[in-house]
Order: C-alpha cells, then sequence, then structure tokens
C-alpha cells in the first residue's frame, strides 16, 4: 500500500510540476467563404472535380474553424492541438465521420522527450504531412486547390508520429497510423508514413514524403497502396518565391497495378505588405480513372490576386482554367466539357 501511495504520489507530483511548467493555452481560428463564377453555368452548379471551391455561382460558408492549442517545448514537455471544424470543406474532408468526430479536423497531444535533442510525439487524429497545400486556404497561395491535394494524397491520419532534428536544417519524421482518411481502421494493416525536411540554404528547401500500407479503401484494392511525394522551394529575394510539388501514387487492385501521378509548378509574387500575386500550373495523370473515376489527363492554370483589407481579413479574387483530354467537365450534361473556366472570390477572416 505504501509503494502504491508513493506512486499515486510521485505520479501527481509530476503533473503539478508540469502544470506549473506549461505554455498558456491558445485560442485561434477563421472564418472562409467564397462566391464561385462557373462561365459554363453548369446544370448540377457544381465546379467538377474541385474538392473545396465545389458550389457553382453561389455564396458558401467553406469553412469555420477553432484552434485550442498548447504548444510543447523541451521546457514545457506536454502540449496538445484541437481544431473544431465547420462547413463544406470540413463535409469533403471527413464524410463519413459521424457524432462528434465529425467536427474534429485535428485532435492529439503531443509530449517532447528528453532523447538527443529532443524526440516530439504526437498521438491522436492529425493532416496529413504530404502535400505543398493544406486544407486552410490562407495558408496557400491560391484560393482553391490543385489536383494533386484533391486526388493523389490523404488528408488526415489517426495514430502516431515522431519527430527528430537529425540536424538543425534537416529534421526526420516516422508515422504509425490506421491509414488514410480513417479515424477507425478498416483492417488488420497499419500503414508507414516518412518525411525528410531538409533546408539546403536559407532560400532552398526540400521535403520528401512517403506513405505505404495496405488500405482497402475501395471494394477492388487488394494489395497496398503506396504513394510518394516531393516538394521543393526557392526564394528569390524578398519579392519572389516559387515552389514546385510532384506525386506518384500506386494501389495493387483486383484488376491489376492502379497508378495516378502528377506534378503542379508554383509562383508567388509579392507587391507589398498587404498585396501578393499567385500562380499555379499542373498536370495530372489519372490513366485508369482510379482516384477521380475518369480515365483522363488533367491540367489547370489558376492566377490569383490578393489582398488584405485589414490585418485579420483577407481577400482573393482567382481566375481558374480547367483542361482535360477527354470530357471531364459540366456544362448542359455533366461528364460532356473538355473545360471549365471559373473566377472566384474568397474571403477569409482570422482571429
Amino acid at each position: 500500500m505504501k509503494s502504491r501511495i508513493s506512486i499515486f504520489t510521485a505520479l501527481a507530483l509530476s503533473l503539478f510540476v508540469l502544470a506549473g511548467n506549461a505554455q498558456p493555452v491558445t485560442y485561434s481560428g477563421l472564418i472562409d467563404a467564397y462566391y464561385s463564377y462557373n462561365f459554363a453555368s453548369p446544370v448540377t452548379y457544381k465546379n467538377e472535380l474541385r474538392n473545396f471551391d465545389i458550389n457553382a455561382n453561389s455564396f458558401t460558408l467553406s469553412q469555420a474553424e477553432l484552434v485550442i492549442q498548447r504548444a510543447a517545448s523541451a521546457a514545457s514537455p506536454i502540449g496538445f492541438r484541437m481544431d473544431l471544424d465547420y462547413g463544406t470543406t470540413n463535409d469533403i474532408v471527413q464524410p463519413a465521420s459521424t457524432s462528434t468526430l465529425s467536427i474534429l479536423q485535428q485532435a492529439y497531444v503531443t509530449a517532447v522527450l528528453p532523447i538527443g535533442s529532443g524526440l516530439t510525439v504526437d498521438a491522436g487524429k492529425f493532416v496529413t504531412h504530404m502535400g505543398n497545400e493544406v486544407i486552410e486556404s490562407k495558408d496557400n497561395w491560391n484560393y482553391s486547390r490543385s489536383y494533386l491535394f484533391a486526388y493523389a494524397i490523404p488528408y488526415y491520419h489517426t495514430g502516431m508520429r515522431f519527430s527528430y532534428p537529425v540536424m538543425s536544417n534537416l529534421t526526420a519524421t516516422l508515422h504509425l497510423v490506421n491509414g488514410w482518411n480513417s479515424n477507425i481502421d478498416n483492417n488488420g494493416s497499419k500503414s508507414i508514413g516518412a518525411q525528410i525536411n531538409y533546408a539546403a540554404t536559407a532560400s532552398t528547401g526540400i521535403i520528401l514524403n512517403t506513405m505505404w500500407g495496405h488500405e482497402n479503401l475501395t471494394p477492388i484494392e487488394i494489395g497496398a497502396r503506396n504513394v510518394y511525394d516531393i516538394i521543393l522551394t526557392q526564394t528569390l529575394g524578398d519579392k519572389i518565391s516559387l515552389a514546385a510539388n510532384g506525386d506518384y501514387g500506386e494501389a495493387g487492385t483486383s484488376f491489376g497495378l492502379m497508378t495516378w501521378k502528377g506534378v503542379a509548378l508554383y509562383g508567388r509574387y509579392t507587391v507589398d505588405t498587404l498585396s501578393a500575386v499567385a500562380v499555379r500550373a499542373e498536370v495530372y495523370n489519372d490513366p485508369l480513372g482510379y482516384t477521380t473515376t475518369i480515365a483522363n489527363t488533367y491540367k489547370e492554370v489558376t492566377l490569383t490576386l490578393e489582398h488584405k483589407l485589414f490585418n485579420q481579413m483577407l481577400i482573393r479574387g482567382e481566375f481558374r482554367d480547367d483542361m482535360a483530354l477527354n470530357p471531364a467537365y459540366d456544362k448542359n450534361l455533366p461528364g460532356t466539357e473538355k473545360s471549365q473556366l471559373t473566377f472566384t472570390v474568397g474571403l477569409v477572416v482570422t482571429f
């Protein structure tokens, strides 16, 4: 009994010390809304093959998000993060979620373990490490998302990740997760992800990502689903930023190996502290229609103009021209057009 009391006492004291050293809890968030005009006036009122700016000729609440976070560090080793989301973006990210899981984009605890330079361990649900773009539009250069973001990679994972600073300019991360976009695993196999984040110079970055595992995400998927992702970034002075993102994915199925691949190029010019211009050009190949349901090659060019009306209010105007080798877009009938031209105005308020 004495030893048990001692253990509980030690645990309570440890928690008290951690609480005393803990960083404060912070709150932040955003509200993101848009109006998208599709020049073809599609009968479905949808921008085909988009993932977040999906509604044509309509005002849409894309995302309302509240982030509650306590940062972790060597001095304050226990932290957490929880992202609460609502809107059409969240409906697309996790359409199969139910109950409280449907509003949790992320929810994980963090511990910084005193191993070497500090091993960071996260456990719970977190967004994917893959791709040059993210779910929150304010953190991208363009308002709409690329085909690579929409179809080549996952949105989120549930499991654990281990991150370690190998050198001051090189960080390695290992993921052990249920799979792609899953709160609960749908089979007995786990997926393994990895990331190497290397800052070659102060202006040049290289990120290598991968994810391997047996997912069974579709009825015909019987083998491994693997994806490889590379991100290159370069800044030229204070005004010009460049990026490139490439993906290759494959899945073993009852009909043989299905593949998908693509590359996106990005450029951004900072006019001043309030305004910027960004452009994206992309090619995405889905030869058997495994990720998009239509065997096709897609291209898109996007021009985005942005301006901060206030410090916490960002407005973007965006022209985007989608093109496909075979008919995939909508005008009088779905899947009858080879191109799709849209203009979107997005407004994001942060707090």
